[in-house]
């Protein structure tokens, strides 16, 4: 599933390039859609907000001809403009996210999360997953089992050709709170180590002796993507999730990443306490 492609980041991808091209040109968004006997500007600026559901290949190619795009960089607009038409490979599990969650993962070149109190989304097991969708209340009682399914699925990003590298950073609170029960617990953080031996993963855990941080006010995902694609912060609440493409936002959140990172045990010792907190769990199931 993970080697597919993402429409919904496809037609990301395009709407930033129009809105590229159009500034270099020097044209408002008036001036482009006089040009094109447009009935409104607006027309021009919804598809540089992404806020179109399938682009049309005649009007991105006439935007084209006006930025005077050619050759292989107009191949590969156009190329984006008919896969930004199909249907995501997820679209079986839609009604379970509010975002293109499983999409920006697929799509990104890394992913970097930090987790106050739970074990990252990539990184579950099915048990600990079914725990922490029924304890949402959230997630209607007969769909948890889909829930879980989809978030098994994602995991396969991981392996997929050019996927991403996904850094964890997880709080120890997260390592000790019984989710589920202690057996849960434990399977849960023997899983987590096996995957920390995965090439493309990372688990860094953030002790309780470093205190007060930078990123007390709550957990958050970071997803890059190839250049000169900007990079989105994701933030979870308890009924949806926010997803922010801004610059300056990004940043922000990339030096609180960074600053619980530097915080945080280094692979080798991280395991170490991941292993002795399953310990903890074993004893106590």
């Amino acid at each position: 599933m993970a080697e597919g492609h993402s429409p919904s980041v496809r037609r990301r991808r395009l709407s930033a390039a129009l809105k590229r091209l159009r500034t270099h040109s020097g044209l408002s968004a008036a001036e482009v859609a006089k040009r094109l006997n447009w009935s409104s500007a607006t027309k021009v600026t919804r598809a540089e907000r992404n806020e179109w559901k399938f682009p049309k290949r005649d009007e991105v190619a006439a935007l084209l001809d006006i930025y005077g795009v050619v050759g292989d960089e107009r191949e590969h607009l156009l190329s984006l403009t008919k896969e930004a038409r199909g249907r995501s490979d997820w679209h079986q599990y839609q009604d379970l996210f509010t975002g293109p969650l499983p999409e920006f993962e697929a799509e990104a070149t890394r992913i970097r999360t930090y987790e106050a109190v739970v074990i990252p989304g990539l990184l579950q097991t099915p048990d600990y997953a079914a725990a922490v969708a029924e304890a949402s209340q959230v997630v209607p009682p007969d769909q948890i089992m889909r829930k879980v399914e989809s978030r098994m699925a994602r995991r396969s990003i991981l392996d997929a050709p050019g996927g991403p590298h996904l850094t964890a950073v997880i709080d120890e609170a997260a390592l000790r709170k019984p989710v589920g029960s202690h057996r849960v617990m434990a399977e849960q953080l023997r899983f987590l180590m096996g995957m920390a031996a995965h090439y493309k993963v990372t688990v860094l855990v953030l002790p309780d002796e470093t205190g007060a941080h930078m990123a007390m006010d709550g957990a958050f995902t970071l997803f890059d993507f190839p250049r000169p694609e900007p990079g989105i912060v994701s933030i979870s609440t308890g009924v949806e999730t926010l997803y922010v493409e801004d610059t300056d936002y990004f940043g922000r959140h990339t030096l609180i990443f960074d600053a619980v990172q530097n915080l945080a045990l280094d692979p080798q010792g991280s395991l170490g306490l991941v292993g002795s907190i399953a310990a903890e769990h074993d004893m106590r199931a």
